[in-house]
Order: C-alpha cells, then sequence, then structure tokens
C-alpha cells in the first residue's frame, strides 16, 4: 500500500486523562510532535487522573476541557474555536468486569459517543478521524493462529459489543459521508500510571502489599501485550502516514498466559525489591471464572510493520521491568490512585458524573 503524509498540527484527544490518551498525550510533548495546539477533552469519570500529564505538556500548547463527548455541542464548537484538523479517540469504558456488571455506560459513552464525534467530523470534513479500538472485538481464539485485519468480528461481552459497534459506525461515516478516517485495533497495553483495576498494576501492588493474587479459573487464558509507549507511537504512525479508511491492528507479539505472566511478574519484583518468589508465588489465589471469560487473543501486526515500519521498542520483559520500577517510584500516585483522594481535587474543581 502507497502511505500517504497527513498533517496533523491541532488535535483534539478524547479521553487524554486516562492510562492510553496520557501516554499519546505525553508522547505527542516528548517526542516534539505537538507542533500546534493540544486539545484534552475528558469527562473526568472514575479513571481519569490530572496528575497522569502533570510537568508532561507545555501549558502554552496545551488546553485541558472538561466535557462529555456525548454531549451533541460539545466537539463541534471546539473544531472550529481551536481550527482542529485531527480527532484521536481515546475515551471509552473499557473494563470487562463493568460492562458485565453494568452495560449502559458502555453503550453511552462507546457507541453514542463515537456517533457524536463522527457527526461532528461529518460536518467538518477537513478534519481526520483516528479511532482507537480493541482486539476484543474479534472474540476468541483457540490454541492456534492470529487475528488480521479481515478477521470478522465477533464481540463476546458488553465491552467488545460497544467496541464493534463504534467500529462499524466509523467504517459506515467512512463509506457512506466521505468522512476521513483511520482505525486501529490493539492487544492489551501495560505501563506507568495504568489503573490499579487492570492486571498488571493490581498484580504488582498486590505483590508489594502481600495480598492475594487473583487469577480468574485456571489460568490459562492468554493475551497479547503492548507497551502503552509503543502503542502511542503506533497511533501517530498511522495518524500521519495511514490512507484513508485503512485499519491496522497494533501487537506486542507477546502472548503469555495470565498465570505465566504474573510469575514474570513476581521474578522482577522479587528482584527489584529483595522479595522471596516463593513467598510471592504462595499469594496466589485462583478465583471463579469471569462470564463468558475469552480464552485467547492475539493480533497479528504485519499489515503495521511493513506499510509503515512500526514495530514495538520495548520486549516484555523491559516493559514489565519499566512498569514495575515506575510503580515503585511513584508512590504517591499509588496510593492518592488506591484511595481515591486524587478525586477530591477532580471534585474541588469541576463537577463531575
Amino acid at each position: 500500500m502507497e502511505s500517504t503524509v497527513r498533517l496533523a498540527k491541532n488535535i483534539l484527544v478524547t479521553g487524554g486523562l486516562g492510562f492510553i490518551g496520557s501516554a499519546f498525550i505525553r508522547f505527542l510533548f516528548r517526542e516534539g510532535l505537538a507542533t500546534g495546539r493540544v486539545l484534552n477533552v475528558d469527562a473526568l469519570t472514575y479513571a481519569a487522573n490530572p496528575a497522569n500529564l502533570e510537568g508532561a505538556v507545555d501549558p502554552d500548547r496545551y488546553r485541558f476541557v472538561h466535557g462529555d463527548i456525548g454531549e451533541p455541542g460539545l466537539v463541534p464548537g471546539l473544531i472550529v474555536e481551536h481550527a482542529i484538523d485531527t480527532i484521536v479517540h481515546f475515551a471509552a469504558e473499557t473494563h470487562v468486569d463493568r460492562s458485565i456488571l453494568g452495560p449502559e455506560a458502555f453503550i453511552q459513552t462507546n457507541v453514542v459517543g463515537t456517533f457524536r464525534l463522527l457527526e461532528a467530523v461529518r460536518a467538518q470534513p477537513q478534519v481526520h478521524f483516528h479511532h482507537v479500538s480493541t482486539d476484543e472485538v474479534y472474540g476468541s481464539l483457540g490454541p492456534t493462529g492470529l487475528f488480521t485485519e479481515e478477521t470478522p468480528y465477533d464481540p463476546r461481552s458488553p465491552y467488545s459489543a460497544t467496541k464493534a459497534a463504534s467500529d462499524h459506525l466509523v467504517r459506515a461515516y467512512a463509506h457512506t459521508y466521505g468522512v476521513s478516517t483511520t482505525l486501529s485495533n490493539c492487544s492489551n497495553n501495560y505501563g506507568p500510571f495504568q489503573f490499579p483495576e487492570k492486571l498488571v498494576p493490581l498484580m504488582i501492588l498486590n505483590m508489594l502489599e502481600r495480598k492475594p493474587l487473583p487469577v480468574y479459573g485456571d489460568g490459562t487464558n492468554v493475551r497479547d501485550w503492548l507497551y502503552v509507549d509503543d502503542h502511542a507511537e503506533a497511533i501517530w504512525a498511522i495518524l500521519v502516514g495511514a490512507a484513508r479508511g485503512s485499519t491496522y491492528n497494533v501487537s506486542g507479539a507477546t502472548e503469555r498466559t495470565n498465570l505465566a505472566l504474573l510469575r514474570e511478574l513476581m521474578h522482577i519484583v522479587a528482584e527489584l525489591t529483595g522479595a522471596e518468589s516463593a513467598d510471592l508465588e504462595r499469594l496466589i489465589t485462583f478465583v471463579k471464572d469471569r462470564p463468558g471469560h475469552d480464552q485467547r487473543y492475539a493480533l497479528d501486526a504485519t499489515r503495521l510493520r511493513q506499510d509503515l515500519a512500526w514495530s514495538p521498542r520495548h520486549d516484555l520483559a523491559s516493559g514489565l521491568r519499566n512498569t514495575v520500577r515506575w510503580y515503585l517510584d511513584h508512590p504517591g500516585w499509588v496510593a492518592a490512585t488506591r484511595s481515591g483522594t486524587y478525586r477530591e481535587w477532580i471534585e474541588r474543581n469541576y463537577e463531575t458524573r
């Protein structure tokens, strides 16, 4: 495929105080790619944390907007006011367990929110829209094979169903209305600043506090792991270099069973803290499996490597080591996030939902 060169100067990022969105914004400023305005629109739901961007942005070229992408008039006004030429859409409810307990928020944010953004871009056709999605839309794999960009969708949870719906909307708007879009489906992300309900930070922090390490079922579910900074770099490559309407899988190509991943983390935590691996091993607690738990995800990112010369800079060992070190070095962020005190500042300064 012939690549293109797309200018991304004034960028609106949705969900930029969350884990992956904030990593992308840090990447833009760290690499000198934020040459115009970076507008961060975030509804400040439970996983949003202003500390994720503390000291990482240029205040002359960064602005935070507290708002819900589902609000019909919000984004159209911001596009005009700030001469936005690019939207990168991270804002989503993402935790599968939460989607099982309460799917309505997922429908509102992941489906209705994406629809509102696409309507805004349809009215402003000079804007390019990049949609960040997940490997979970493809369903579950057997012991062999990989998901490709042509794999039929087969979502199995309310979360993945809402992400699949949003993907279909993006492609439909590109086909029907000629909206300029790109789309990426990524494997499981991990790295600094990840909210502690997710597997990697939960296990790291529980090890440090000698709390049980809950493992669903027998621990044989397989996931493909991607360091979050590598994901940010891939999104930028797609954003500026990919043809309109294209889709790319973004993969770390590092499959592990949940139990194998946990043991790799144990080895690193033991090495960096002086803990005994055997003591950490005894913390493993097998718990009732998640309803409809997909057995295996694995993505083929060949197209991304061939078309845009992207490959992950971190293997799993180095990425996990960086991640453990970050959590060890940032006890203040960890304490504020786990206790919820970071929300107190937000609630004093913003009306939240």
